[in-house]
């Protein structure tokens, strides 16, 4: 199956919002062995839409998805403009009508002509029913090719992808099986990372490929693999996989959709260990990350944002002589705010942070993203120093990833 993906608006072409749509779609098409050849985007124009279905449909693509367009203003243009390429009317499609008075009754919103305006479909679409909001989906066949159209809204996009869309193309084509193992990588960069598996990489048969997926302070290395027996297609993945991990396993921390924040988290709980933060120039986002993970509360009591330093002597213990002597930004202080924070807070471990975000307030001797991280309980304290580049969000975020994975290691290392 070759799919070209059509996503249509003004929003997307000026950069107000992120095609986020087309990712997903791309992600589960691959899953369901398609192939996405081509992704375009067009703006809010009869022309350019007609223009670009008919581009879409006389290329190799076997499917084209739409998504956007559908909404009861007069910018939404999409279905008008399928019925133009087609050369049919648009009808009034009564059970779309009928399920959004029902629905605005429900939430006693009222019903305006924009609503009966958007229940007008082209006379040859197939609906596709629409749970999660007012507009529907719409389905065409042509010559043996497949265009769909969905609502830009995420949320509803997503449900119609996964209980019509997909169903139906599987029904409708037939794809070689594609199936994925993804490693999550933490603290070593891509480049090193292959240097170290460079063998393996070279050995995979031909029908598995290796992909790496870098981020901030973390890789996600995938293997994918196609073929035409699905059992031993998943058999090889997991072997390779296991095989791939043996090679570098003090830096895989998860595996597929694993965030490095649940992950630990679930090592706290399974060792009922408690955990609290002493953070200064993270601000609080390493307790953010730490909390998005759900259940946090069995485990993490909370955080002291010690950002100034009379907040570190006073909640935390810090000794004015080891600021003097050494600075805020240094090993001994973020030492000692661990050691603070196990006291103050009663916790069984304690992550500190303490640095230079930038872009301004550095020196040569300690320049814009120097951090020290420190983590430790009443027995042992480990600290590290990391220096980044001069972006304030980054070296925040790179400072929370590099403490979490000391974090990682320091419960490993128990």
């Amino acid at each position: 199956m070759n799919v070209h993906l059509l996503s249509i608006g003004d929003e997307l072409l000026i950069g107000q919002i992120t095609d986020t749509n087309a990712v997903w779609i791309a992600q589960q098409l691959n899953l369901a062995g398609a192939r996405v050849i081509r992704k375009t985007t067009i703006g809010d124009t009869l022309q350019d839409i007609r223009r670009a279905i008919g581009e879409a449909l006389t290329s190799d693509a076997d499917i084209v998805l739409m998504t956007g367009g559908l909404g009861p203003t007069p910018d939404d243009l999409t279905l008008e403009a399928i019925a133009g390429f087609f050369g049919v009317e648009m009808v009034f499609h009564a059970p779309t009508y009928d399920r959004i008075v029902r629905l605005f009754a429900a939430r006693n919103f009222p019903v305006r002509e924009s609503h009966r305006q958007q229940c007008y479909l082209p006379a040859n679409a197939t609906v596709l029913f629409n749970k999660m909001g007012t507009a529907p989906g719409t389905w065409y066949e042509a010559d043996g090719k497949v265009l769909v159209s969905m609502p830009g809204v995420p949320y509803e996009m997503q449900y119609l992808m996964e209980q019509e869309v997909l169903p139906r193309l599987r029904a409708r084509f037939t794809g070689l099986p594609i199936a994925h193992r993804t490693l999550l990588t933490v603290g070593t960069g891509e480049s090193e990372i292959a240097a170290r598996i460079a063998d393996f990489e070279n050995s995979l048969p031909p029908n598995l490929k290796l992909a790496y997926l870098p981020n901030l302070g973390q890789v996600r290395l995938r293997l994918t693999g196609t073929g035409p027996d699905e059992a031993a297609l998943h058999q090889l993945l997991d072997s390779k996989a296991a095989e791939l991990e043996t090679l570098i396993p003090e830096i895989v921390f998860g595996h597929g959709q694993e965030t490095l924040e649940a992950v630990v988290g679930k090592m706290l709980m399974d060792r009922q260990l408690t955990l609290a933060t002493a953070e200064s120039c993270t601000g609080g986002y390493l307790a953010h990350r730490i909390t998005t993970a759900p259940g946090a509360s069995a485990y993490f009591y909370g955080s002291i944002i010690a950002y100034d330093n009379k907040l570190k002597i006073n909640l935390l213990d810090v000794q004015p002589a080891t600021l003097a002597q050494w600075g805020a930004v240094s090993e001994a202080i973020a030492t000692e705010m661990v050691q603070g924070a196990l006291r103050v807070l009663g916790v069984d471990i304690a992550l500190a942070t303490t640095g230079i975000a930038g872009p301004d307030g550095g020196t040569p001797d300690k320049p814009v993203g120097l951090v020290w991280l420190a983590v430790g309980n009443r027995e042992r304290i480990v600290t590290r120093r990391i220096i980044s580049g001069k972006d304030r969000e980054k070296n925040i975020h790179y400072s929370a990833i590099i403490a979490l994975d000391m974090l990682r290691q320091f419960i490993s290392a128990e």
